[in-house]
């Protein structure tokens, strides 16, 4: 398959990465998404949603590690901020 023929998601994140569930339902999506061949994925960091990509985050207890999530993503597609 060709770059041509991949199918190319963009992912805006703009919220805080803790306090509501959208940048972990983007970034779980993401996830699932780049794990496909026939896949390209790229995420967007802007306002609030840059916060998701500072190191060594406290993980607010019943949240998932946002920065951990991100990581992954970064070694597979391409973020942006």
């Amino acid at each position: 398959m060709t770059e041509l023929e991949k199918v190319n998601y963009l992912f805006i994140i703009n919220d805080a990465p803790y306090g509501n569930e959208r940048p972990f339902n983007a970034l779980r999506l993401a996830l699932n998404l780049i794990k496909r061949p026939e896949v390209n994925i790229s995420v967007f960091l802007m306002g609030d949603g840059v916060n998701c990509a500072i190191a060594r985050q406290n993980t607010p207890e019943g949240y998932y590690n946002v920065e951990r999530m991100l990581k992954s993503l970064a070694k597979r597609g391409k973020v942006a901020t």
